[in-house]
């Protein structure tokens, strides 16, 4: 689903070269859920990006769903990214002037699905908002805008989900049910699923952990079943 090749990243600062990724290379199957994982300054979120097509890489190519995103033009990854890919962010990301359940139309629309208000409507049931569709996100705590962008980022039933620190902004007991919620709607949809987290425990709720320190992987770490955590209540 996901492939990455010799990928590196470098910013110019003043007369200074900053190297944020490099070389790095990986794979991702279909239905495979995996964890990125390192320190602050490591390159995570950077990486996360180029994997979905948001930013081009230095050196390097990216592969989507057999599609190299290196050849592509800005137009052809976003019309890419909008039938292929659903994003969950640390921000949530939502329209301040939309409610929650226009927010969570906006993608289907986009792409002319005429069942785009039925299926918002069953997505924000399905993660407890089914009272809250009129709310504008200013009337929503935090966790409630992170279900209402958890719904939204599966109404295209993406093939794959890339999620930067989604729970990075909740309490733990609200951090909790996004993540039971993240991975009961990824389950059920098959979708393979990526995400950036500094958060051990969530992490290792998926079945594989890629290490990133200064812009290099320095493991690629399989997470036994047997390990992984189960919620209760």
């Amino acid at each position: 689903m996901l492939r990455v090749a010799h990928l590196s990243k470098t910013y110019r600062s003043g007369s200074r070269t900053l190297t944020v990724l490099q070389d790095i290379s990986f794979s991702i199957a279909p239905g495979e859920a995996c964890a990125i994982v390192g320190p602050s300054g490591s390159g995570k979120t950077t990486l996360l990006g180029l994997c979905a097509g948001l930013d081009q890489p230095t050196s390097g190519k990216v592969w989507l769903d057999g599609q190299e995103l290196t050849r592509l033009d800005e137009e052809a990854r976003a019309a890419l990214r909008n039938q292929l890919v659903g994003f969950v962010f640390q921000t949530f990301q939502l329209l301040p002037t939309l409610t929650a359940l226009e927010n969570v139309m906006v993608p289907a629309e986009l792409r002319g699905d005429r069942m785009a208000r039925r299926q918002a409507i069953a997505l924000l049931e399905r993660v407890g908002l089914g009272d809250r569709l009129h709310h504008y996100p200013r009337q929503l705590s935090g966790g409630e805008q992170q279900r209402v962008a958890l719904a939204r980022a599966f109404i295209n039933q993406p093939r794959i989900l890339f999620a930067d620190e989604p729970t990075g902004n909740l309490d733990a007991e609200t951090g909790a049910l996004v993540e039971d919620l993240l991975f009961e709607l990824n389950a059920t949809a098959g979708t393979t699923l990526i995400i950036v987290t500094h958060n051990l425990e969530l992490a290792r709720r998926t079945g594989r952990l890629l290490h990133l320190r200064a812009g290099r992987i320095v493991a690629d770490e399989p997470v036994h079943p047997a390990i992984q955590p189960t919620r209760h209540g």
